[in-house]
This record gives C-alpha cells, structure tokens and sequence, in this order.
C-alpha cells in the first residue's frame, strides 16, 4: 500500500496549533451562519423591490427618527457617496425626504415621507418574523448567550490592530 501524497497545506495544518485550527474553525462556522442568515434577510428584503442598503436606511428611519446623513451613513456602514445614492434613491421613490439642519446649513437630515413611513411599518414585521425563523436553530437561551459571545468577540477584534495597519 502507497502513502497519500499530503501537499504543502495539509502538512502545515496538521502543524498548526489547536489554538489556531480552532480559531479559524470559528471563522469559517460564523461565516456561514453569517451567510444562511443573510439569505433569508435578502430574500425578505428582496420580495418588497428593495436594495438591503434602501432596507437599511428605512429600518434606521424607523426606529430612529430623522438623521443627520452622516449619522445615517455610520449607523448602516455605507460611504458618503453610498448614502448619498441611497437616499437619492429612496427620494426618487417618495419614501424619503432631506430636511434642511436649524444649526448647520452645510447639514442635511434624511427622514421618512408619510408614504415611507406607512411602507417600512407595513414591511418591518415581517421581515423581523423571517429573521426570527432564520435564527430559530437556537432556543431564546442559546440567542442570548450568542449575543453576548459574538458582542464579546466583535468588541475585542474592533480594539485589535489591523494586520498591515502599523500596529
């Protein structure tokens, strides 16, 4: 009987260290949790004629009342020229408004129309009923204590330096 030939990869990992496989073992489970989550959401989002980013900028409307557009462009991770088309978009549309800033002129918020307002209220329950069904693999324990791992996880690697940043 002849050996598997194992290449340069499989010899590194059989190397690697229980710490590292079982990061990267992490990271590649979050991944795809990530991904089959995210399906459902752009699935949901998808059926109502809308971009996730035009959902996004409804959903932070919503639930926060008129924003600054820079405030709107941090809460949902979009660049400046990103907001901008978004918001241009969704004005086209009648969903949306710019409204002018009392202590700013340079300043603009962006805030729902009445039809926006009637449309993302009619939307949203929905769509958190299909995320609600997307995550259900988990009992109401098992989301709390992932929320506070992934909460735990994200904040460490946020205060991290970045490979390649100096640091």
């Amino acid at each position: 009987m002849s050996e598997r030939y194992a290449g340069p990869g499989a010899r590194r990992a059989a190397e690697r260290s229980e710490r590292q496989k079982l990061a990267l073992k992490l990271w590649t489970v979050l991944a795809r949790a990530h991904a089959a989550v995210l399906a459902h959401s752009q699935a949901d989002i998808a059926r109502h004629g809308l971009t996730p980013g035009e959902f996004a900028v409804l959903e932070a409307l919503y639930h926060k009342g008129p924003l600054l557009l820079g405030e709107l462009q941090r809460k949902i991770l979009v660049s400046s020229g990103g907001i901008t088309y978004l918001v241009d978009s969704l004005e086209r549309r009648g969903l949306v408004e710019r409204r002018a800033c009392e202590q700013d002129r340079r300043a603009r918020y962006a805030a729902l129309t009445p039809a926006g307002e009637r449309f993302i209220a009619e939307i949203f329950e929905e769509h958190a009923a299909a995320i609600e069904r997307a995550v259900s693999g988990l009992d109401l324990e098992e989301q709390r204590q992932a929320i506070e791992l992934l909460k735990k996880l994200g904040l460490n690697a946020a205060a991290l330096p970045r490979p390649g940043a100096g640091g």
